[in-house]
């Protein structure tokens, strides 16, 4: 890695933890970084990278938050589980049939998460979990199996989807949302990353110095959500799934067009 790639890669690997760690979307930024820095370099090989470096920003943005806010652990670490059955499933199957369906749907199903969440202006203010201790074990473990099946199927936005279900479905408020999807995401995360190292797609001597930047990043951004609280976590969710709208719509059309 020459001494631009590692500056640009380095500041995209920070930022990434920065936005990870508040609501997701953290992909949106070292992935793209990854295929500028290496062209032809083939997207399993950056792919892995990025989950190789961004997974420890993940995972310290978990235990930050769980130091901070009252979580419940046991609950999420049986949804962690089923993201990891779940995120092997969808990596499976990603080698099975085509993820066409899923990039065409995407823009879409984000838009309708976008418009329901401005047009709910409550929606996350208040932390109010809808459900007794089993009820809520048995949602967790819903969620896991399918977004981390998502996650390993295909993945943009998925912190963004754990963060929207456990607000709408659970009740929880965005703070505490983004701190419980960050367990259930690392979950995901270190599956797929398995799944790339025992491949041999990972270049370590990237990823180790990146996830340093990580997590940095995380530790500022887990900081400031938890100093500002669930209104400005709802704000940035709000910014993080427009942008995921705009980039998901642009990478379907520029495929169904240079195909």
């Amino acid at each position: 890695m020459d001494i631009f790639n590692f500056i640009f890669l380095t500041v995209a690997a920070g930022v990434a933890g920065f936005v990870d760690s508040i609501v997701g979307g953290g992909g949106l930024i070292l992935v793209p970084s990854l295929f500028t820095a290496y062209p032809s370099t083939i997207p399993a090989t950056l792919l892995g990278t990025n989950k190789g470096a961004s997974v420890w920003g993940t995972a310290f943005a978990s235990w930050a938050y769980s130091r901070k806010i009252n979580l419940p652990v046991k609950g999420l670490l049986l949804g962690a589980f089923f993201a990891i059955i779940g995120s092997f499933t969808g990596a499976w199957c990603v080698t099975q049939i085509s993820a066409t369906v899923f990039k065409a749907a995407l823009p879409i199903i984000l838009l309708a998460l976008l418009i329901y969440t401005l047009i709910k202006k409550e929606l996350g203010q208040i932390h109010a979990p809808r459900f007794n201790t089993r009820g809520e074990l048995i949602r967790l473990s819903i969620i896991g199996i399918l977004i981390g099946f998502y996650d390993g199927f295909f993945g943009p936005g998925t912190g963004s989807f754990f963060v929207f279900i456990l607000v709408r479905w659970l009740g929880f408020d965005f703070l505490h949302a983004s701190a419980g999807a960050k367990i259930m995401n690392t979950a995901s995360n270190s599956a797929a990353l398995l799944l790339f190292a025992m491949n041999g797609y990972v270049w370590w001597h990237v990823a180790i110095p990146l996830a340093i930047a990580n997590v940095f990043g995380s530790f500022l951004g887990t900081r400031l959500a938890i100093s500002k609280g669930a209104g400005f976590i709802r704000y940035f969710f709000i910014l993080v799934v427009t942008v995921l709208i705009i980039k998901t719509s642009y990478d379907f059309i520029w495929a169904q067009v240079f195909k």
